[in-house]
């Protein structure tokens, strides 16, 4: 059984209990209707691929993160110093990345092992990163006068990966979204959400018509002009331009915050957006998400930031997520000459590097069988209470295929075993990913023991693969 008709077969087990939890786009009026077996198939590309680029690239990289001599900035900068609109417009006249090729960035994100690529077509401050007939705030006003998403577009093609696009919603610049900032001086009359509406459709169509992205990755629905009703009038107008095309929960309005989620309310939208964060407990199975988090301390490039974060926390960022069944989505924030900075690409790289050799642990892969939490715990530190204490540096982590368990162990044992405690399914044998050496197991009631080789293949992360008998290992309920 492949992995896809694996999951198609656990979903059809536990479809009526997933009904109050999943964030499986609800099918309303006027959307193209779709049985649970076509709508997995639209998501099938997505939930294979585990691992993308974002980017956030717009007319904000010229400040490159600075303004009246504070440094914190990046691509809110237009709100956050509150910069008049004449003025910010300058921006544009000075945006010329001439040193900007497509290839390289497309290149960057497949070396990295990441499957799919999202880029900011228009962030809040409005500006179209592609010449759009219905506004000149857009590439047009550039001495650029090329489209780097159509660049874009193409050599993703070429290359593979999945192309994407996000759009914001919220639009500081123009003169109908609802909440018009006083710092706004280019808006003219009174806003009108309604033709703003009719302007945001006219702008997708064109970029679905296009470019054909995969997912529309939506952003800034969280001001009261935006309303459930637009969002879902939206989703459906959307997927009739595209059937095939996967939208994001931010849509609409359910999500509860940077946690990315729904509260509860009625949902628009295929997938949730933990922001930064990775769900501790995971949300079980049948939950489609993605966490979307930043190389540094900034989406937009801030010159002054040099919060990298290392190859090892991407990598356990990955496995992390992996593990509990989303995908993860990565940001670069390129410069105004058109480049990824190179601490981003150094990065990159490396997580490339450890994807060659361990890749198939993440792709297409299914949730850990132990629980999300499993690995997670010390034995030894414990809280007041005695029960045991949560570290956020954790041991290891597992992903499964049918027939398979993966492990991904980021702390290597000392005294040459790796215990799992529960495992009932047959283990038929056991390897290391990074060479092949195959590895003794010690199979009991009470679950496996791996021998291992004194030093870890790995420094950040090595693999387990563990073949089983069962094509849905079979986990006792530990107490």
């Amino acid at each position: 059984m492949t992995n896809s008709a694996l999951k198609k077969f656990m979903k059809s087990k536990f479809i009526v209990a997933l009904a109050a939890v999943s964030l499986t786009a609800k099918v309303f009026a006027g959307a193209p209707v779709e049985t649970p077996r076509q709508h997995d198939a639209r998501m099938e590309w997505w939930r294979e691929a585990k691992f993308g680029m974002f980017i956030h690239w717009g007319v904000y990289s010229v400040a490159a993160g600075e303004w009246d001599g504070k440094t914190n900035y990046a691509e809110w900068i237009m709100e956050s110093a509150q910069i008049p609109a004449s003025r910010y417009e300058q921006f544009a006249k000075e945006f010329d990345p001439v040193k900007f090729d497509a290839k390289t960035f497309v290149k960057t994100a497949k070396d990295a092992g990441m499957k799919y690529v999202v880029i900011t077509s228009k962030h809040h401050d409005g500006f179209g990163m592609w010449p759009s007939a219905l506004t000149d705030w857009c590439i047009k006003s550039t001495p650029f006068q090329r489209d780097p998403l159509r660049e874009l577009s193409d050599e993703c093609r070429k290359a593979g990966i999945k192309f994407c696009l996000y759009y914001s919603i919220m639009d500081w610049h123009s003169s109908d979204w609802g909440t018009r900032r006083a710092w706004n001086d280019v808006a003219t009359g009174t806003p009108d959400m309604d033709r703003y509406t009719d302007y945001m459709k006219g702008q997708l169509k064109e970029l679905v018509t296009r470019y054909h992205p995969g997912v529309l990755w939506f952003d800034g629905e969280w001001e009261s002009p935006w309303t459930h009703e637009r969002g879902v009038d939206l989703y459906n107008y959307l997927r009739t331009l595209d059937p095939k095309l996967i939208i994001n929960n931010r849509v609409g309005k359910a999500r509860a915050g940077m946690e990315g989620m729904d509260m509860g309310k009625e949902r628009v939208g295929d997938y949730g957006t933990p922001e930064q964060q990775i769900p501790v407990g995971g949300f079980g199975p049948g939950v489609d998400w993605e966490t979307c988090m930043t190389l540094n301390n900034h989406w937009g490039y801030n010159k002054h930031d040099d919060h990298w974060k290392s190859p090892e926390t991407i990598i356990h960022n990955l496995c992390d997520i992996a593990s509990k069944g989303g995908n993860y989505l990565l940001n670069v924030g390129p410069t105004s000459e058109g480049l990824i900075p190179q601490p981003s690409v150094d990065r990159l790289a490396e997580v490339g590097a450890w994807m060659k050799v361990n890749g198939e642990a993440i792709y297409d892969s299914g949730p850990t069988p132990f629980g999300a939490e499993a690995g997670t715990f010390s034995a030894t530190e414990k809280d007041k209470s005695g029960k045991p204490k949560f570290i956020p540096a954790w041991d290891w982590r597992a992903t499964t295929k049918p027939g398979k368990i993966y492990l991904e162990i980021f702390k290597w044992p000392r005294d040459g075993k790796f215990e799992i405690a529960g495992l009932q399914s047959k283990v038929t044998k056991a390897w290391l990913l990074a060479n092949g050496k195959k590895l003794k197991v010690e199979q009991t009631a009470a679950g496996v023991s791996i021998v291992l080789p004194a030093e870890a293949p790995d420094k950040i992360a090595s693999v387990i693969c563990l073949k089983i008998k069962d094509q849905t290992a079979k986990v006792a309920v530990q107490k």
